[in-house]
């Protein structure tokens, strides 16, 4: 895992050592690296599945801020800004890859974003089953055997579908239907890095639909439009950026797709009921506020 400071926050990307030619890695926090205990917020260009086993102190995804309670399965997707508050004794395993490794299971990436909006997820009677899955994962790992490559994806499913059943009852088994997954692709493009700033029309191009169709396939899944939805994900950018970083309100709207600051903050005060100046004063700059999960992780409405 590296760290490339950016305008806004860090970004990590994942960079495996040779004999691993794989997207994929795996191991404790001590052996992943110092990063993977970053108490400074910052985002990912890869996904990472996280068995906390102990440890004191708080995990801080997109500004909702969960005290630890181990054992529990932590999900970071790309793009989400997350961080361990005043985290002392952090113990546990860590999986780290990038979508070019699920390859074989789309819908996989589907439950991951499920898995993303559900932090810290408390396994209870589970934990045994899920800490002894990814021991046999680190083993074949570490010891590349025949086959290990293979052996690893259909873990990794496994550990997925898991996880997804412990978050949502009655989840995990059945495939999705093309409008589903349409709509999963859709969500996970304007929910990578630098999503804030696609249009509906551009995601429809790169699916390889018509805008048109998108919508009506998109709304009848989630509810919601395209456009709200990328207007959902263009407000989560602003506050991100607004309580972790020190940008000004004009680099803030640059940051979540917007031309014309002024604009930016009628948008935000529409969307969120606060001016961008008054949801920074609120949150403080102190990232380890608790306070910041009654504001953030409120419901959008539809």
């Amino acid at each position: 895992m590296s760290d490339t400071r950016t305008l806004d926050l860090p970004m990590h990307r994942l960079q495996v050592p040779l004999p691993h030619l794989l997207p994929f890695a795996i191991g404790s926090f001590d052996t992943i690296g110092p990063l993977s205990r970053a108490g400074f917020p910052h985002r990912h260009s890869f996904y990472e599945i996280v068995l906390v086993t102990g440890g004191r102190g708080a995990h801080v995804l997109d500004l909702v801020h969960r005290p630890l309670r181990p054992p529990q399965l932590c999900v970071i997707a790309p793009g989400q800004v997350h961080y361990w508050a005043d985290a002392d004794g952090l113990t546990g395993q860590v999986v780290l890859f990038n979508e070019d490794f699920l390859f074989s299971q789309p819908k996989d990436l589907t439950a991951l974003r499920t898995l993303a909006a559900r932090p810290g997820l408390r396994l209870g009677e589970q934990a045994g089953a899920i800490g002894a899955l990814l021991a046999d994962m680190e083993h074949e790992y570490r010891t590349r055997a025949p086959g290990y490559a293979g052996v690893l994806r259909a873990s990794l499913h496994i550990l997925i579908v898991r996880a997804l059943r412990a978050a949502v009852p009655g989840e995990g088994g059945a495939a999705p239907g093309r409008s589903a997954e349409l709509a999963s692709a859709f969500t996970r493009l304007i929910g990578l890095p630098g999503g804030e700033q696609r249009s509906v029309a551009s995601c429809a191009q790169e699916l390889g639909v018509s805008p048109g169709h998108l919508q009506t396939l998109v709304k009848q899944v989630t509810g919601r439009t395209p456009g709200r939805l990328i207007r959902q994900q263009q407000t989560l950018e602003a506050k991100r950026l607004l309580a972790c970083t020190d940008l000004t309100i004009r680099q803030v709207a640059r940051g979540a797709g917007f031309g014309d600051p002024a604009y930016f903050c009628r948008f935000f005060r529409r969307e969120t009921g606060m001016t961008p100046g008054e949801f920074r004063a609120r949150v403080g700059g102190n990232h380890h506020d608790p306070r910041i999960a009654s504001i953030a992780a409120a419901p959008d409405a539809p």
